[in-house]
């Protein structure tokens, strides 16, 4: 399995195991499954609602002898309710007694995005809380008390685009050394990309595969089919592998992380396999011209009438 590197030597595999959408009562199987397929990766966060189930998957495969946990990466997030610098140990301390690990390998600040305490989701003005409020250089400092107290070994951000990334690079005493965002060949985010990779920021591709099993509440009815492109049904009859393959092993070949969500113990299996297939530089170049940008997860939902936040301010 490919790696990236990350400071004091370690290494997190490039292909893990999403969690977000993956119901109650698949999600431990989907784990468990995972792991004893050779996934050494997971990516969880508090607000996908399953990480009690996570972390019962990830005790029983240990307990099995499947892997020791020094031979797992596992990443969680930060919910926009904790983002005050005192709110950010004791999130991250529900999150591990959830998962029942002692340390993350990387926690993210999940969105540059402020809610008012215990709120999950806005439902209007007075439950956002302004980036004036709480400076995400405030958040970043509970972020960097996460390391210091030895309950995350790495730490990042998600959903920033390219100025916030430089911000906060510029105004941290422990860089960010991840950003995950959606990637695909629809959103390539080739000036993010590069713009990271000459801060030392590494990225994740969330949605790789286009999101088509999200909630309706955040889809439209003319969405594009990412699975379904000609182009990359082309390349996979090329290859001899299926069109979502094509799309890890796309990404892959950006030099970019990537977490695939499924809990379908064929499919599992099918993703982690995608590291074998090898594109030419021409299936990259056929493949990045497939058009058109379409961004799945737009954030629109921060975007209320009486938020703070912008999609102009999300995404430059």
């Amino acid at each position: 399995m490919k790696t990236l590197n990350f400071s004091h030597n370690d290494k997190m595999p490039m292909i893990g195991l999403g969690t977000w959408k993956s119901k109650p009562g698949e999600v431990y199987d989907a784990v468990l499954t995972a792991l004893k397929t050779g996934y050494r990766h997971i990516d969880c966060a508090p607000i996908y609602g399953n990480e009690a189930e996570v972390g019962n998957a990830i005790q029983e495969a240990i307990q099995q002898g499947v892997l020791k946990r020094s031979e797992l990466w596992v990443t969680s997030k930060l919910w926009n309710d904790a983002h005050r610098k005192a709110d950010v140990i004791p999130a991250l301390k529900k999150t591990l007694s959830d998962l029942k690990l002692e340390y993350l390998d990387l926690f993210l600040i999940h969105w540059p995005v402020a809610l008012s305490p215990g709120v999950m989701f806005p439902k209007g003005s007075d439950d956002f809380l302004s980036l004036d409020e709480v400076p995400l250089t405030e958040t970043w400092q509970g972020m960097e008390a996460a390391v210091d107290e030895g309950l995350a070994r790495h730490i990042g951000v998600s959903n920033f685009n390219l100025e916030r990334v430089r911000h906060l690079v510029g105004n941290s005493r422990i860089k960010p050394e991840m950003n995950q965002v959606e990637l695909h060949p629809f959103l390539p985010q080739e000036d993010l990309r590069k713009g990271c990779k000459e801060l030392g920021v590494h990225l994740t591709a969330y949605s790789p595969l286009g999101s088509k099993d999200r909630s309706s509440a955040i889809k439209k009815d003319d969405e594009p089919l990412l699975l379904e492109h000609p182009a990359v049904k082309r390349v996979a009859d090329k290859r001899d592998c299926t069109p979502g393959q094509v799309l890890i092993s796309w990404a892959l070949h950006r030099g970019t992380a990537v977490i695939p969500k499924s809990t379908n113990a064929g499919r599992i299996k099918e993703n982690l396999e995608s590291s074998g297939v090898e594109l030419s530089v021409e299936d990259m170049q056929f493949i990045a011209q497939i058009g058109p940008e379409y961004r799945f997860v737009d954030g629109s939902f921060w975007a209320m009438e009486g938020s703070p936040y912008t999609m102009a301010g999300l995404w430059g």
